[in-house]
């Protein structure tokens, strides 16, 4: 009887009050057989059979919400013109042949609602968008996103590290996970200890890639050593293990509770080096410039914003607005090699206020801003208008790295001269190698030892034999400083 009901086919020509176009959307017990409260996300896509697939904001699929509150198995939703739609109302979208799959959010820890464990979601069906605005399409969610396997091998193993800060800040247990890949000489030399390389990875990445892996580590030019990789994914999107007002103590967490965890259970020699790109890149910066003693060295990779006086050509402390430059040109997100316009910030940002949580820019206000007294994270701007608010810009001010340097040289030089390298493209998609200039400028002022090195290149094609050899040559000097240091 419920596959008769609920069938996902197209139904037609079923007229309802308004005259706008309409999604009725219900999950089943068999999914969940607890009352539903949360986002209800409608994606459409001309383009891909598997619409939840597509990175969110770079590309033509449309994004649909509605927020429900104790809604029952087999209670309906109905998505119209009233719901939260990009880049269009529902009745507006161009018209066509198009893919349809609903997610029902729980918010379970994971960072894209598209993929978080334990959300239930539909099979994509086909539906046709014509002149008649008056059809309604039904689907119905009736599987759940299964939480991924770890499967270990003899050199990639899953650690898991149970945090009482992170699990304090958040209301619910928080555990710090990675994947340790040992190099070969980890299981035929039992009585040898290794140094630990910190990988972290960029935006939407996962440990889980690692999963089955007879792959081990690679070393640092000749150097075995063990390879962390963590991901920094949580609900709110990439934590980039930095103490946050939303996400919690993830840099004490890191420091103070994974790593004892790693060196308790894994043979490590004591040194720990840092390396990451993109969001990776920012991460590394910040652990090593804010966690001087634990870190002996970091190789950061097109690292996203260093310097807030150009963030991705923007200069959060004078300019007024994300979406617009002085000129009223669109302010770019992302580009192509550097210069042609591929997404603007006022796509990026009116597409993310559809799909709540989890993507990019939802990332950097919850690392960034304070919390709201709505629970949520308070926003850098409009979202509508793209109006940056000044309060908030005074609280992102905490994580401007550059800023952070200048304000504390002095006091961090001791423990942190030289042990930082950061290269970039110079046709970075991002725009990220604007504010490595200006960081590199100010470093020069106060005479620092860290490195900066420019390649031919952007976000993606950057990394070149010879980038790859130059970053790790950095990273085999530091490990040898701390040998003679340590006497090894």
């Amino acid at each position: 009887m419920k596959k008769i009901l609920f069938s996902l086919l197209l139904v037609s020509s079923i007229v309802f009050g308004a005259f706008a176009q309409q999604f009725e959307v219900t999950y089943i017990s068999s999914a969940s057989d607890k009352s539903f409260t949360g986002y209800v996300v409608l994606y459409l896509s001309k383009d891909s059979k598997v619409p939840t697939s597509g990175m969110v904001g770079f590309g033509p699929t449309a994004y649909f919400s509605v927020y429900v509150k104790n809604l029952k198995p087999g209670g309906v939703v109905k998505i119209n013109d009233e719901a939260n739609g990009y880049p269009a109302a529902l009745s507006d979208i161009e018209r066509g042949q198009y893919y349809a799959e609903v997610v029902w959010d729980k918010n379970l820890g994971g960072r894209a609602i598209s993929s978080s464990p334990g959300n239930i979601y539909s099979e994509p069906i086909k539906v046709e968008f014509n002149k008649s605005t008056k059809t309604v399409y039904h689907l119905l969610a009736d599987k759940v996103i299964p939480t991924p396997e770890f499967k270990e091998t003899a050199v990639v193993k899953e650690l898991r590290a149970p945090s009482a800060l992170l699990t304090k800040s958040q209301g619910r247990p928080v555990t710090v996970d990675a994947a340790v890949i040992l190099p070969k000489e980890y299981n035929t030399e039992p009585n040898r200890k290794f140094p630990v390389l910190f990988k972290v990875s960029g935006f939407g990445g996962d440990y889980h890639r690692y999963s089955g892996s007879e792959m081990p580590s690679a070393p640092i030019d000749s150097i075995p050593v063990i390879t962390v990789y963590l991901d920094g994914n949580c609900s709110l999107g990439h934590s980039v293990y930095a103490n946050s007002d939303n996400n919690g103590p993830w840099g004490d967490a890191l420091t103070t509770e994974f790593i004892p965890l790693l060196e308790k259970q894994f043979r490590c020699n004591g040194a720990k080096l840092l390396t990451g790109h993109s969001s990776g890149g920012w991460t590394v910066a910040w652990l090593q410039t804010h966690y001087p003693k634990v870190f002996d060295g970091t190789w950061s990779s097109s690292p996203d914003p260093v310097d807030f006086r150009n963030f991705q050509k923007i200069n959060l402390y004078t300019d007024k607005n994300m979406f617009y430059g002085k000129d009223s040109t669109l302010n770019s997100v992302a580009t192509v090699a550097g210069f042609f316009p591929w997404v603007t910030m006022k796509n990026i940002y009116q597409v993310e206020n559809v799909v709540y949580r989890g993507e990019q820019m939802h990332s950097f206000n919850a690392v960034f801003s304070k919390k709201g007294a709505d629970g949520n994270p308070q926003q850098l701007c409009n979202s509508t208008t793209g109006v940056i608010d000044t309060a908030v810009v005074s609280h992102w001010k905490n994580y401007d790295i550059s800023l952070y340097l200048r304000s504390n040289w002095e006091q961090i030089k001791p423990d942190l001269d030289g042990k930082l390298r950061i290269s970039v493209g110079r046709q970075d998609n991002f725009l990220l190698n604007y504010a490595v200039v200006l960081l590199e400028g100010e470093m020069k002022k106060l005479n620092s030892k860290f490195q900066f090195a420019y390649y031919p290149g952007d976000h993606f094609t950057v990394s070149s034999p010879e980038y790859m050899k130059d970053g790790n040559q950095f990273l085999k000097q530091k490990y040898m400083e701390w040998v003679a240091k340590n006497k090894q």
